[in-house]
């Protein structure tokens, strides 16, 4: 064998399907210096005993596009390497049992039209035609995917790895990788049982044992391992190689033909965690773990159902395989923040082999040009912080992680293990006043709050749940009243030095060269002129500015903003989300309100909107800052967390001469969605420019201050959107809102009567499918359901106002057709003039 390479300027750790993904695309892209190191032999660790499924449709566009890239692939690369990848484009089906079941696959047939993906929704009768040896006397229907397949794992990656050896990669099996090596925050190479290997850039595709791998460098990557069960039977008559894949949710199963017989796997409610990642034997090569059968039971119970011939099959092998899995079920890529040139792929929560080439693809353009191309949010390691990978925290999480693959994916689903996590000061106020919590970042933060005597929880349905009477009533107190909503989890960062202004001038789009105690609402932006976050930026003092952004980006905000101030700029960031509670104090009474507890002048002239400055409040000083997102008056308050008991004690004293209640982030959401305001991560992403969101007006185009994207952006400005973002309200044109008087019952529609739109519904225009609702909610002045949808011209060309103005529109709810009124201005209080104190 040769001597292993001294250096390379990529080297990648792991030979499973993923590593192999990135080291053939890096060399396709030109990249041909690159080493894969694989302790044993390739796909020796997960990847061998992966069931193979590759079925396209996911939750997100660009979750469905990588899957998508990923068929091509597999379908060309026995041409292009001559080994074959087992991929073959059987179909698939997804049955249901239950109403709500059948509710999600009509979602699903809508989503997959707004993709471009062929869906059909087929009859029982249909499924059996398509299955003949499935029982179909109990389900309700299914829908079928004519161009899902399934792949031989580790056929698959011997084939990647022929075509990277054939683009100048060198892939070294048994040598293991036994330490990372780092110099002023970055990798400089790797330690391996065969001397070192200098490197640019190291990749971590080490499966399971990428957690460990990160740690090596400080780098949190949190997974853990489950338990995976599946068996392979005998074969059975009438299973042939073309048998569709065939799902069962409801009984948490799927089948795949292999050999004239079945793989018959799933995805158990209650998963069995196996050792900690720092705890995995070695070697632990093409290795499974020991039968129980006590615990697939579930499974095959439920598999005897549905595949009645199963009684009388013999089982040729039971595989239990570990197999990792991330705290929120998605997978991981991109580059850490805690240590510059060090990419991560892995944790792919048993959708590896379905999405190794697409993911393959994006973390090879993002090592090489520093952005993947599209919207990976959902999956960018900088979701994660430092105390995510607790392993404690993380084998509770995964336990229930596991059976989310097949649980109903209801829009609002709460994770309910390893909580409570993250609390504010003032959590166990909260709790005394009967909320019902909600987890962003691990932050425990009020979704809403249940009245008296009844149980703070979420009754899951598809139509109205219900806490919406209830939400309903909050945002009635808001519009007409007082609330106060906790939103300590807001992420905080402080940018201080002589350089500071320099370096957010460059960062966002809007002008922040204004007066101390002045805030202004931006974007941040990459080389595309799409966006990476959003935020308020707040002026403290000549040389220090306070950053208010989303919960969920605090470490992808901050790792965005390090990298990118310029250079010599001499400013500094750091965090201080957990130095700081923070109370919105919202509606037309807020001014009164905070009145009786400051002496502050708090009127317009004195304190107008877009103001923030320090105020006694009761025997505290806060900072108050006039802004808003539910579009009424109001002020947040930035509260010393040693202070945060008693500012909120001293609202909720004096707030029961005003009617003040307790209102959370489920009627922040409605509220917004009435006033057309956008959210990172679903309205804002990398997907998105400042063109297309409407919101140009933040972005300082009228000046010559050069801003990191501008020229991206000037350039779809002078091109035209192809595509819109609107605000839409069902129901006919002209139907009005529904103010009334407050502290009245609220109209809202009856729980579980009829679908809700909660986004992600497909919006046509004249029955032509042209867009996707991003969030949805009802919208309780508006006595509607109200989102937000980017609508694109079905004939490709540019969105004019006049194109959005003309046609009927109507939104796909679960299958039923509702018209909609698009409105190009907020649907509620257009001019604002309550958020400036007007009625």
């Amino acid at each position: 064998m040769p001597s292993l390479p001294a250096r390379a300027r990529v080297v990648i750790i792991g030979g499973g399907v993923i590593g192999t993904s990135v080291a053939y695309h890096l060399t396709a892209m030109g990249c041909t210096d690159v080493l894969l190191l694989e302790q044993g032999r390739l796909s020796c660790g997960t990847t061998w005993h992966a069931a193979g499924l590759v079925g396209q449709l996911r939750a997100s566009e660009s979750g469905t596009r990588l899957v998508q890239y990923s068929t091509e692939l597999y379908a060309r690369l026995e041409a292009e390497t001559g080994l074959s990848t087992g991929f073959r484009r059987c179909g698939g089906i997804i049955v249901a049992r239950t109403a709500d079941r059948m509710v999600q696959l009509r979602r699903t047939a809508a989503v997959a039209e707004a993709f471009g993906i062929d869906c059909e929704i087929i009859s029982p009768a249909q499924a059996r035609e398509r299955y003949p040896i499935m029982e179909a006397g109990d389900l309700q229907g299914a829908i079928w995917l004519p161009d899902d397949g399934k792949a031989n794992p580790t056929d698959l990656t011997y084939a990647l790895a022929r075509g990277a050896r054939a683009g100048g990669a060198t892939i070294r099996e048994r040598t293991r990788v036994t330490g990372i090596l780092t110099a002023g925050g970055a990798v400089t190479g790797v330690a391996t049982g065969e001397g070192d290997v200098e490197a640019e850039i190291v990749v971590n595709c080490a499966g399971q044992w990428a957690k460990q791998v990160g740690g090596w460098c400080g780098v949190t990557v949190p997974l853990h391992s489950c338990e995976h069960f599946y068996v392979v039977t005998d074969q059975i008559d009438g299973v042939h190689r073309d048998l569709p894949v065939l799902r069962d949710p409801d009984g948490y199963t799927y089948f795949k033909e292999e050999v004239g017989g079945l793989v018959v796997g799933g995805f158990e409610p209650d998963a069995k965690p196996w050792v900690a990642p720092d705890a995995i034997p070695h070697p632990f090569e093409f290795q499974l773990l020991a039968e129980d059968w006590d615990h697939f039971s579930v499974l095959m119970d439920s598999a005897l159902l549905r595949i009645p011939v199963l009684a009388r099959t013999g089982i040729k092998k039971f595989y239990n395989g570990p197999e990792s899995f991330t705290p929120d079920n998605q997978f991981i890529v991109g580059e850490a923040p805690e240590c510059r040139n060090f990419f991560v792929g892995a944790g792919f929560n048993s959708v590896g082999i379905a999405t190794a080439g697409g993911a393959g693809k994006a973390l090879a353009e993002w090592i090489l040009t520093g952005d993947p191309g599209l919207d990976l949010l959902a999956n960018d390691i900088r979701r994660f912080a430092r105390f995510n990978g607790n392993n404690r925290w993380l084998r509770d999480r995964v336990g229930e992680v596991l059976g989310l693959h097949y649980a109903i994916p209801w829009p609002n689903r709460e994770l309910a293990t390893a909580r409570p996590f993250r609390r504010s000061p003032v959590h166990h106020l909260l709790a005394h006043a009967n909320v019902c919590f909600g987890s962003r970042m691990g932050w425990e933060r009020p979704n809403f709050f249940a009245p008296p005597g009844e149980p703070p929880v979420i009754e899951y349905s598809w139509g109205a749940q219900n806490w919406l009477p209830w939400v309903a009533a909050e945002q009635r107190a808001t519009r007409t009243g007082v609330a106060v909503f906790d939103q300590t989890s807001f992420s905080k960062y402080l940018l201080t030095g002589p350089g500071s202004e320099q370096a957010l001038q460059w960062l966002c789009t809007a002008d922040v060269a204004m007066a101390p105690g002045r805030t202004v609402y931006t974007g941040m932006l990459n080389e595309r002129g799409t966006y990476e976050s959003d935020l308020t930026v707040t002026r403290l003092s000549a040389d220090e500015f306070l950053l208010v952004s989303s919960a969920a980006t605090t470490e992808r905000d901050q790792d965005h903003i390090a990298r990118r101030i310029p250079p010599g700029a001499q400013a500094s960031l750091v965090d201080v989300t957990s130095a700081y509670a923070v109370f919105g104090v919202m509606g037309p009474g807020s001014r009164d309100l905070l009145a009786s507890l400051s002496d502050a002048d708090l009127t317009d002239e004195a304190f107008p909107f877009g103001t923030s400055r320090e105020i006694g409040l009761g025997y505290c000083t806060v900072r108050a800052t006039r802004i808003t997102y539910v579009g009424e008056l109001g002020w947040e308050l930035y509260v010393p967390a040693e202070f945060a008991v008693g500012v909120y004690q001293d609202l909720m004293t004096a707030g029961t001469a005003f009617g003040l209640v307790n209102a959370g982030y489920y009627a922040i959401e409605a509220m917004r969605l009435e006033k057309g305001y956008r959210a990172f991560g679903r309205e804002l992403t990398p997907d998105y420019n400042p063109v297309e969101a409407g919101l140009l007006f933040a972005c300082k185009l009228g000046t010559d201050i050069s801003f990191l994207g501008r020229e991206a952006v000037e350039k779809a400005r002078a091109e035209g959107p192809r595509r819109k973002l609107v605000s839409l309200v069902l129901g006919e044109p002209g139907a009005g809102p529904r103010p009334g008087p407050p502290h009245t019952p609220a109209h809202v529609p009856e729980p579980a009567a009829g679908g809700a739109m909660w986004g992600g519904e497909l919006v046509l225009r004249d029955g032509v499918a042209v867009g996707q609702v991003m969030s949805g909610a009802w919208g309780q002045t508006l006595g509607a359901y109200v989102g937000l949808a980017y609508v694109r011209h079905p004939g490709g060309g540019v969105v004019t106002a006049a194109h959005l103005r003309e046609g009927a529109y109507q939104v796909n709810v679960a299958g039923d057709i509702r018209p909609a009124t698009v409105h190009l201005r907020p649907p509620y209080d257009p001019a604002g003039t309550r958020v400036r104190g007007g009625t």
